[in-house]
């Protein structure tokens, strides 16, 4: 088609005002707000003021390089696992440091970046490293409290890819159950307050921001991670900015990042790797600087070759087959990703004032503010997560009813994860049949209406699945069920229950009665005729598993 008859048909729409879409979009939502359905349109992306930089230009939320090249960082724990993940598609090491022979270690990893997970021997590792520097890798010190002997070792660092003090928001914020918003803002708070010591204590602003990286979790909220790590970027540039260094590229920020271990599960622990794939594609897309996918089946045992491999080529997929590397800020222009990574950037620079007016992020610390303001989100989402408004296929929802996990665990994982609180009700269940040789049957009859029942019953076989009970479908009582669950629509419940009920007794039978709904005419009618309990889209699956353990004797 030509220029003009595409001039042509392009005139025959004329443009339409935000108003009137909003309209159209109100209705077919009926009444939702259009932006809670993500609609966005170009003019939400006035006042941006970022939008015109280029990746690897300030204030670098596009990126800080004009590539996207990002590193494959591979945990390991000693020489011999590095050299095959080297070999195998790792651009650099990520060692976790035991009692290991330091010297050992430099000499089997010369030719790679190293970054030492060294914990409590962090400060011996900088001191080892002062006399034999490396050119490229980090340490996850933490220099608050020992100041003094951070500015000795940043003075002794290696090459200027060497990065010696460690900001690890991942596991000192997001692991603990902050918010993202929390998460960049304690992060940003406590960078400002090492800058601010280092330079007061003689170093210069580009000598103290190069010494510094950051290591954020990457966990389920797909474009909300995407526009994390670019409003991190963002922050820390115009941060770095108020110290005035002599070098305009001193702020910009390094970053790893760590698929999030919170987001994982025992159960059903192949749908981890789904988990950490998009995780890893979130930091891609975000612009890490290097990324570290954890193995799959972390959550209950040590990962073999194989599930290391298979986290490995996660990452080497989304290069060398999704090209992902090959695109520079996919997200950039996208109007909801745009308005997404502002507002995140201006709630994080608000609670980030909040710290600095409390006195900084040291005193923030020890008024207790920080780890009250941490509890309380993860509260939030704990009990999100217990009410199922927070879905984790294969443990809280749609679980695989079949899978026994129990004899699979090889050791306790004890960091914090959100499907701990289901995962213990359901190998709290397997322990009982294990030790008594009886896991508790439960009975969805289905009556009445076809729709409502076959609904009903789907939604309870997924409820009561989560516990580990084992669950028979049937239109009559067969057997000696511990729970028997009627699946039909509110309004037959009145007749069905009491029926359902008197022929148990009648049978000597005192066989609990569960009505799935919430039958809010006849509930009162109905407890009196002897139904035990209501379970229904509102309960809290955690407390009515719980629950119905104790009822039913199942203990550890």
């Amino acid at each position: 088609m030509s220029n003009a008859n595409d001039s042509l048909t392009l005139a025959e729409f004329p443009p339409v005002s935000t108003a009137e879409w909003d309209e159209v979009v109100r209705k077919d939502l009926k009444g939702a707000a259009p932006k809670s359905k993500l609609f966005y349109r170009a003019e939400d992306l006035h006042g941006l003021e970022y939008l015109d930089s280029a990746p690897g230009e300030f204030p670098y939320t596009r990126g800080t390089r004009a590539g996207n090249q990002w590193k494959i960082r591979e945990v390991v724990h000693d020489a011999a696992a590095a050299h095959r993940a080297l070999d195998a598609g790792a651009d650099e090491i990520c060692f976790v440091l035991a009692d290991q022979n330091i010297d050992e270690v430099l000499d089997a990893l010369s030719n790679c970046a190293i970054h030492f997970e060294a914990g409590q021997r962090a400060a011996e590792m900088l001191e080892r490293l002062g006399r034999r520097p490396i050119d490229d890798g980090s340490v996850d010190y933490q220099p608050l409290g020992d100041m003094d002997r951070a500015v000795k070792f940043i003075r002794a660092a290696g090459g200027p890819q060497f990065r010696p003090v460690a900001i690890r928001a991942d596991r000192r914020f997001t692991a603990l159950g902050a918010t993202t918003v929390q998460e960049l803002a304690f992060a940003l708070g406590e960078g400002v307050e090492i800058m601010a010591e280092l330079t007061d204590r003689g170093l210069t602003p580009d000598e103290a921001a190069h010494a510094l990286a950051f290591s954020f979790a990457i966990g389920s909220n797909y474009f909300m991670e995407i526009a994390k790590l670019r409003a991190a970027r963002t922050l820390w540039a115009r941060a770095i900015e108020s110290f005035h260094p002599a070098d305009a590229g001193a702020g910009r920020m390094t970053i790893c990042a760590r698929t999030s271990h919170s987001t994982k599960t025992i159960y059903d622990p192949y749908v981890n790797v789904l988990r950490a794939t998009t995780e890893a594609m979130a930091a891609a897309i975000g612009g890490a600087d290097s990324i570290q996918v954890g193995a799959f089946d972390r959550t209950y045992r040590e990962p073999g070759e194989a599930s290391r491999r298979l986290a490995r080529n996660t990452q080497l997929i989304l290069k060398q087959e999704a090209l992902l590397d090959r695109s520079v800020d996919a997200a950039g222009g996208s109007y909801y990703l745009e308005n997404l990574t502002d507002s995140c950037a201006c709630e994080t620079w608000a609670l980030f004032q909040k710290v600095e007016a409390a006195g900084g992020y040291l005193k923030y610390l020890a008024s207790g503010a920080l780890d009250d303001d941490i509890a309380t989100s993860r509260a939030e989402r704990e009990s999100a997560v217990g009410t199922r408004r927070i879905a984790i296929v294969g443990t809280n929802q749609y679980p695989n009813l079949q899978e026994r996990m129990l004899p699979m665990i090889e050791r306790e994982d004890i960091a914090p994860r959100y499907a701990r609180i289901f995962e213990e009700i359901r190998l709290t269940t397997e322990r009982h049949a294990a030790r008594t040789g009886h896991t508790p049957r439960f009975l969805l009859l289905e009556a009445g209406d076809v729709k409502m029942r076959k609904a009903r019953s789907g939604f309870i076989a997924n409820f009561f699945g989560c516990a580990g009970f084992e669950i028979e479908t049937a239109e009559a009582i067969t057997g000696d069920p511990d729970a028997i669950v009627l699946c039909s629509s509110d309004p037959e419940y009145a007749a069905l229950a009491p029926r359902v009920i008197q022929e148990l007794r009648a049978a000597g039978k005192s066989t609990p009665v569960i009505v799935a709904g919430n039958p809010v005419d006849s509930i009162e009618q109905l407890k009196q005729a002897g139904v035990a309990d209501f379970v229904h889209v509102r309960s809290n699956a955690a407390e009515v598993l719980r629950g119905w353990q104790r009822r039913l004797g199942v203990e550890d």
